[in-house]
């Protein structure tokens, strides 16, 4: 939960930003010169991106934790069976190991969205986040292909 609220008050933040950063980029081409339209242009700029990053993280995240729910519903999610410092790091010897089961399951199996997910909380564990975020990103994409079960229509009865 702490982590959702972190992440829709910096999410919040950089909105207010956006809103910010734009109405200046818009005062500086109403200010006319070649200079401030230019200027301001570049201004705008820097928040179509921002927003554009900003939808594609949320969405991201929200097709991660859908993955996350039916994963639990299944009774697949991964177990914490790390070792931790006595600090509660994770021991790095200990991810590795299990680093390295969940990447032969993804081998054995490498249409499974399941294995690429586990694989990708592994990396995470393992401090891989570039790695973790395509490993889900592929359990994404294997998610969204698989053959949904047939809905009857109205007309067959």
């Amino acid at each position: 939960m702490r982590a959702k609220i972190t992440y829709a008050v910096t999410a919040a933040v950089l909105v207010f930003y956006f809103v910010l950063a734009g109405s200046r980029g818009v005062l500086l081409i109403r200010h006319g010169t070649l200079l401030t339209v230019t200027f301001g242009v570049a201004v705008l700029i820097l928040p179509v991106i921002g927003v554009w990053f900003l939808w594609k993280n949320t969405q991201f995240v929200r097709r991660a934790n859908a993955l996350a729910a039916e994963l639990e519903a299944e009774g697949g999610l991964p177990v914490d069976e790390l070792l931790r410092t006595p600090s509660g790091r994770i021991d790095r010897d200990s991810a590795d190991a299990v680093f390295t089961r969940r990447r032969e399951e993804t081998e054995d199996t490498p249409d499974d969205w399941r294995c690429w997910f586990r694989l990708a909380v592994a990396y995470q564990d393992a401090r891989d986040t570039p790695r973790a975020r395509k490993a889900m990103q592929r359990a994404i994409a294997l998610h969204r292909a698989k053959p949904r079960p047939a809905v009857p229509s109205p007309s067959a009865s």
